[in-house]
């Protein structure tokens, strides 16, 4: 199909990030009735070494104003939004065609994308055979709520990296996450675009525990938002133990660790993210965390008719 008449295309570029993020808080706003994304995190994706955000994107104009958009990351990781002024007219579904078109292009078997449980976007993407791979859940510390301490190990110490030790962070991550997420294996270069020099970045937002050899046994990163509610948010996007150090309690120290750190830098609120691959939200419902929005990843594999 086409777009309606008077809109025009064009690959997105790295100063659309402000533009781009208002068309993604104002869908989300609508949708989950406050926005989740963070102009900083469009930023530190698109930067990655590893992304050609001029190959693998494409916004939505009319006139001179960017109205929805939509961009492949790696093999299958698919991102669109359509301002909510401009649903109902067939963009979405465009966008959709373009990113089918656009992992066909790459080599891709299957492409995905997250949207809001029943949202437009949820909808749109079941009517046009995508599938749901996993279902994710931002969960939320109540205020006034804190994680149970945990003690740690003797030998064990918990606080900021040190730069010496990023590349092991990272590694930590990268080994637990790769147990049951299924793509390629994510470089420290790329690493270092979207986390050490996203916008904002500071030290303390790279959390370690490490053991009695001084090795990196657990690794967090804790970035800090807005909530136009809540105010300040601390948000731990990445939380992993490293296999052999499992079952002592590590994760749950670590996870106070960050919450108090976000807490020292002004956040009010705490969050993180966690998904059915993982089956991890039980252990975070048991701390005191409580689910503020459901999440389904839709896909399509490109060997089939949709």
């Amino acid at each position: 199909m086409e777009l309606p008449p008077g809109l025009a295309t064009r690959p997105v570029r790295l100063e659309d990030a402000p533009a781009v993020h208002a068309i993604i808080a104002a869908q989300e706003r609508y949708d989950i009735g406050v926005p989740q994304v963070e102009e900083a995190d469009l930023v530190a994706d698109w930067t990655r070494p590893s992304h050609d955000l001029a190959a693998r994107s494409v916004c939505v104009l009319e006139g001179d104003r960017i109205v929805a958009y939509a961009e492949l990351m790696g093999a299958d990781r698919a991102d669109a939004a359509v301002h909510p002024q401009w649903r109902g007219r067939g963009i979405g579904t465009w966008l959709a065609a373009w990113l089918r078109a656009k992992g066909r292009e790459v080599g891709s078997t299957v492409v995905g994308m997250p949207v809001p449980q029943g949202s437009a976007g949820d909808r749109l993407l079941e009517g046009l055979g995508y599938h749901v791979r996993w279902t994710s859940w931002l969960l939320q510390l109540p205020a006034g709520v804190d994680v149970p301490e945990r003690r740690l190990p003797p030998g064990y110490a918990v606080g900021t990296a040190t730069e010496s030790q990023q590349a092991e962070a990272h590694a930590v991550v990268e080994d637990a996450f790769l147990e049951w997420s299924v793509r390629e294996r994510e470089s420290f270069e790329d690493f270092r675009a979207s986390v050490l020099q996203r916008p904002g970045f500071e030290p303390w937002n790279l959390r370690v525990v490490t053991g009695p050899g001084d090795d990196v046994v657990a690794a967090a990163v804790v970035l800090l938002g807005e909530d136009a509610g809540a105010g300040r948010v601390g948000y731990v996007s990445r939380l992993a133990t490293r296999r052999d150090q499992r079952n002592q309690g590590l994760a749950q120290a670590l996870l106070v660790d960050s919450f108090a750190a976000a807490r020292a830098a002004g956040a009010v609120v705490s969050e993180l993210a966690t998904d059915s691959r993982t089956g991890a939200l039980g252990l975070y419902e048991k701390v005191g965390m409580v689910t503020t929005s459901v999440w389904v990843n839709r896909a399509v594999n490109l060997g089939q008719p949709v």
